[in-house]
Order: structure tokens, then C-alpha cells, then sequence
């Protein structure tokens, strides 16, 4: 029995609330169980400078947690004049999955900050981040068609992430925090509406994981990014 008494394949209750923030080109805020984030995008009309010149565009991330998002308070980066290497890997991770469903030569000599920021961590922050930042660029893609700077939207499809793991030998999906801190494996999947594969991390807690093992936290990724997907096409048709 998983601590929450979900079934091995169920998601926490998601919810997606876009247009949060009023001055974001895109926004909203995104909802996995208790792990609650703040995703905002922001459009500036040039490029990086090493991207100048050369008739496309760039999409990027930030990602920070808030002091009091988990359960003791946790320093703010910006006191200590360095991010964390886990804060760097995962607003990486963010950037590459965002870019890989965006046409960037489209967008023009332009970028695309999309800032997630941890109001409340509970588990599967990054992949929440992920499946939120879609909903703010898109909707900052769309802000910009809708005032004709773009002549159309540059998304080529939809992006979304989710957490798998193994957890009392058991393969299950969207681990809360009670479950990702004890949990044998440890994994997260990014993957398109059309179910090709951005990235895939993966790391065994104690024993080595199987392929079976890893096969059936794929399969029940796929289940789940489906069903993400699915919630992305109401909230952005809302």
C-alpha cells in the first residue's frame, strides 16, 4: 500500500490555473498533490548574445525554491552567491524540454525566460515545473501571435514530465515525498503528445534496477504523461 492510497498507476490530483501572474507574458500555476509551483514566462526581444545574428531564438529556464517550501527553511541561493548544483541540473533540464517542442528558427531573434519557481515542495518538483512551463510558453507564444509579432505559434507539440519509481519492490507512478525519500528507485520521464522520449533519469537507491523494472516505470510514465497531456489540451482550451 502506497502512504497516500493511490493505486501503483495513479497521479496525485492535478491542477492547473493559468494567468496567475498579471504582468507575464505567460503564466499559471500548477498543482501535484501538495507540490504546488509558480510557473511565469517572460519574452525579450533578442537572443543570448552568443545566439545573435543568427536568425533564431532561444528558450530558457530558471528555477528556484522558496525559504519556507518544504518543511524546515531552506537559505535563499542568492545569500549564499551561488546556485546549488541541483538548482543548475534541474533549470537545465527544464530549458532542454521545454526547447524540444518549440520550432526556435520561428520564433525569431527573441528569448523565452520561463522562471519556476516552489511555492510547496512535496515530491516531483522538476516534473511539475516541466508540465507547467509548457502551459506559461505556450501561453506567451500565444500573447505574442495574438499582438502579431509571430505570425503563428512556434509549438510543435506538447511536453510534460513525470516521477516513477520502485517503491517496496513495486513500480509506481508520481511519487510524493514519503515515497521519494525511502523509495528503492528513483526516475523521471519528460516525453512529447506524440510519446517521443526528451529525457529519462534514473537512479537505483540501493540494489541495481532491472530492465523489467525500468520497462514497467516506462510504461507507466507513458500512462501518466498521457493523462498530463490530456489536462494541458483542457486548461489551454479553457
Amino acid at each position: 500500500m502506497r502512504p497516500s492510497n493511490r493505486a501503483p498507476d495513479e497521479l496525485r490530483k492535478v491542477s492547473i490555473e493559468r494567468n496567475v501572474a498579471r504582468y507575464a507574458e505567460g503564466s499559471c500555476l500548477i498543482k501535484f498533490g501538495e507540490t504546488h509551483v509558480l510557473c511565469t514566462a517572460s519574452l525579450e526581444d533578442k537572443p543570448p548574445q552568443w545566439l545573435r545574428g543568427q536568425g533564431k531564438g532561444w528558450v530558457t529556464a530558471e528555477y528556484a525554491m522558496l525559504p519556507r517550501a518544504t518543511a524546515t527553511r531552506t537559505r535563499r541561493e542568492s545569500t549564499t552567491g551561488k546556485q546549488s548544483g541541483r538548482t543548475q541540473e534541474i533549470q537545465r533540464l527544464i530549458g532542454r524540454s521545454l526547447r524540444s517542442v518549440v520550432d526556435l528558427a520561428m520564433l525569431g531573434e527573441r528569448q523565452i525566460t520561463v522562471d519556476c519557481d516552489v511555492l510547496q515542495a512535496d515530491g516531483g518538483t522538476r516534473t511539475a515545473s516541466i508540465t507547467g512551463g509548457f502551459i506559461a510558453l505556450h501561453d506567451c507564444l500565444k500573447w505574442m501571435v495574438g499582438r502579431s509579432i509571430l505570425k503563428h505559434n512556434p509549438v510543435k507539440d506538447h511536453v510534460a514530465a513525470i516521477s516513477c519509481g520502485v517503491f517496496k519492490k513495486t513500480p509506481v507512478l508520481d511519487l510524493d515525498y514519503a515515497e521519494d525519500s525511502v523509495a528503492e528507485t528513483d526516475a523521471n520521464f519528460v516525453m512529447t503528445g506524440a510519446g517521443g522520449i526528451v529525457e529519462v533519469q534514473g537512479t537505483a537507491e540501493g540494489a541495481p534496477f532491472s530492465q523489467d523494472e525500468l520497462l514497467a516505470m516506462m510504461d507507466l510514465a507513458r500512462k501518466g504523461i498521457a493523462d498530463l497531456i490530456a489536462m494541458q489540451k483542457a486548461a489551454i482550451a479553457g
